[in-house]
């Protein structure tokens, strides 16, 4: 179990190489090579045989006579400029030069302890961090002090929107490092939610900020812009509503502008615009986007390599998300890609800024491929080849790649190509760490939906199958948005866990249901208003397959999920009853206006727009109608799917004499982590062995 559990930290993950990375400004790359003691720091050229080594031995020698203390490994380094990297040790933070072989300790920029959401600027080198709800920034041998409030619910400089819509940090550093946007929410009107501490004597409460689906009270945004030359802060004006939301910030590469993607609260009404950062006004609205369902911005800007004046636009306008050209005007130049597949991820230009690259799912929607775009002529070239997931990096000129390549036959390989197809060197090609092991057959396949669409399945046969017996199943979904399930990758996007009751005689099914991620946003907004509805439909589509089967027994048939996997799970045990026979839900989403305003509204509406569609999905409706074994799972300190979800549905259920199982992990969040999640497994495990 500790194996299946640890997956990529354990003995039988696919060997990797740490910290494969371009350095910064030259088609060079380093890596480090063996482990603990014995490591080092490989660096090497693109297209040519050069190569260099630097042992953690040296390193730490070097370490040991400014700090006392020797390295056991060696650190996670960031390449500053093409000669020099830096890596943190205990607070403070360390530059090493290549040249001069000679380390140095930065005194001017040793972070306090308490330290937090560290950003650091590319052009000065200048550290901003959060302490507490305040924000500061460590330049050279100051500390300015960027904001600081009193009032704790006046947050500065971290995430805001609970990280929906792309947001996944609070400041952005300009160009040239010497202006800091960033966020400031105001939760003042915010309620507060509790989250009991039991590692206290007695017990304490920890209060959470936690907009509820459909509360008028949510946080208020701004986006504020400080001169670290002027020390002064200009605040943006972006106007009413205070509910809006503010995502997807970008700086113009003149350091003069900052773009921002405003989203109505009802998250129909998008609209791009540009604010001078030295004034804090509107300087123009470049375009909107509107849906009768909802628009996700999720990526900022990206401006062509040289370019001021252009800059290139993600977007699902035509049901796909697809690269758009604009020039700073808001015009339109033209559409880059296009077609019924996804630009997954924006990789970025070459150094001409003639091209643009990026990674989709063209093959297929369980594949990733490099591509590069024309942004003159339009035309788009595949970079990569072999049926799998290509994991690419550009380096600084365009002109290479890393591609880490993995497939259900390929566990794990590292490459360096050229751009034009003129060189290629392999570093590592893993060996399969489970050849010593009888497993069971893993397959990758696809069966039809009832409107004759593709449902992309994943199926573990028992070790030693006989088509002649038949096996318990054991279903594991998710089932949600942006989530993709089954991947082209080593073990089919699945983990080790699978394998584990594969041995143990169980059939283990995946089925990405129609609402999931990167099949387009057509095919996962069939789920608007209805969560839980027509994803259900689905995965009874793959039962009924399943069914089919002589192998297959189907009266012993569980299911398992977590998160939005665990209200899919119970939707499926309770809505369905009959179908399964056990089911074990961790974390689960029971009452949708219950979970917070930014997730929930952009698909379901507020309770009163859509009381039919809530009413539908709320599990504590179905509780009567359990019929099987149902284990709930939940932490006690979870600040995503709060407590009072499962508590609820426990009550709902002793009230109406049903019996479930019910396990909680204290001060767990939402996910249960460490060697705890071992005990978890086991947990999720017994329980099927006992009742399946």
């Amino acid at each position: 179990m500790e194996e299946a559990v640890l997956g990529e930290r354990s003995t039988l993950a696919p060997e990797r190489l740490a910290q494969l990375q371009w350095i910064e400004g030259l088609d060079q790359y380093s890596y480090v090579e063996g482990k603990g003691k014995d490591s080092k720091l490989v660096i090497a050229s693109a297209g040519s045989d050069s190569k260099s080594e630097l042992n953690l031995t040296d390193l730490s020698s070097k370490f040991q006579s400014l700090s006392g203390k020797a390295l056991t490994r060696f650190p996670s380094i960031k390449w500053t400029n093409a000669n020099v990297f830096s890596f943190e040790q205990n607070q403070n933070i360390y530059t090493y030069n290549i040249d001069k072989k000679s380390l140095a300790h930065s005194d001017s920029l040793e972070l306090e302890k308490n330290a937090a959401n560290r950003d650091e600027a590319d052009g000065t080198g200048y550290i901003a961090y959060t302490r507490d709800n305040n924000l500061y920034i460590l330049a050279g041998n100051k500390t300015l002090i960027v904001n600081e409030n009193e009032n704790k619910d006046i947050i500065s400089g971290q995430t805001v929107s609970r990280s929906e819509f792309g947001i996944y940090k609070g400041t952005f550093w300009s160009p040239d490092g010497k202006k800091l946007a960033y966020y400031v929410k105001d939760e003042s009107d915010v309620e507060d939610y509790p989250i009991v501490n039991w590692n206290t004597t007695p017990a304490t409460v920890d209060f959470i900020k936690y907009p509820m689906a459909g509360t008028s009270k949510t946080e208020k945004l701004e986006v504020r812009i400080y001169d670290t030359e002027t020390n002064k802060t200009v605040t943006l004006k972006t106007g009413e509503p205070n509910s809006q939301y503010l995502t997807n910030l970008a700086w113009s590469p003149d350091n003069e502008s900052l773009y921002i993607a405003h989203l109505n609260r009802e998250q129909k009404h998008l609209e791009l615009k540009r604010y001078d950062v030295s004034t804090g006004e509107l300087d123009k609205v470049l375009f909107e986007e509107k849906s009768d369902k909802y628009v996700e911005p999720l990526q900022p800007i990206h401006f062509v390599t040289g370019r001021n004046d252009m800059f290139v636009w993600e977007s699902s306008r035509t049901g796909f998300n697809h690269l758009y050209l604009y020039n700073t005007k808001g015009k339109l130049q033209k559409q880059l890609t296009d077609g019924n597949w996804e630009v997954t991820n924006f990789e970025g230009f070459d150094v001409s800024g003639l091209n643009a690259f990026f990674t989709s799912t063209r093959v297929s929607p369980l594949n990733r491929d490099l591509y590069s775009v024309s942004l003159k002529k339009g035309m788009v070239k595949r970079l990569t080849d072999g049926d799998g997931t290509h994991m690419t990096t550009l380096s600084p000129s365009g002109n290479f790649f890393i591609d880490n390549f993995t497939s259900t036959t390929i566990p794990w390989r590292s490459e360096v190509h050229g751009i034009s197809f003129e060189y290629s060197i392999e570093l590592i090609n893993s060996k399969n760490p489970l050849s010593d092991y009888k497993m069971g057959e893993m397959k990758l396949f696809s069966i039809k939906d009832n409107d004759g669409g593709d449902l992309y399945c994943r199926m573990y046969y028992p070790t030693d199958f006989d088509s002649t017996k038949k096996y318990p199943v054991v279903v594991y979904l998710y089932g949600g948005p942006h989530a993709q399930m089954v991947r082209n990758t080593w073990g089919g996007g699945g983990n080790l866990w699978y394998q584990y009751m594969a041995q143990r005689g169980y059939i283990v099914w995946t089925l990405d249901n129609r609402g999931s991620g990167n099949r387009g946003s057509a095919w996962e907004q069939n789920t608007y208003h209805q969560l839980g509805t027509v994803e259900m439909e689905d995965q009874l589509t793959g039962i009924e397959y399943l069914r089919a089967k002589k192998y297959v027994d189907a009266e012993r048939i569980g299911i398992h999920g977590w998160s939005y996997g665990g209200f899919m799970s119970m939707s499926l045990m309770t809505r369905k009853p009959g179908v399964f026979k056990v089911c074990v839900a961790g974390g689960p989403v029971i009452d949708w206006s219950l979970y917070e305003v930014m997730y929930t509204e952009g698909m379901m509406g507020t309770p009163e727009s859509n009381p039919d569609g809530y009413k539908n999905s709320n599990l504590l409706n179905y509780v009567s109608d359990l019929d099987g074994k149902l284990l709930i799972i939940h932490g006690t300190s979870d600040p995503v799917v709060v407590w009072q979800h499962s508590q609820l549905y426990v009550q709902k259920a002793i009230k109406e004499g049903v019996q479930v199982d019910y396990f909680m992990y204290p001060m767990h969040e939402h996910n249960v982590r460490g060697k705890e999640r071992i005990h978890l497994m086991q947990k999720v495990t017994d329980y099927f062995m006992d009742y399946l």
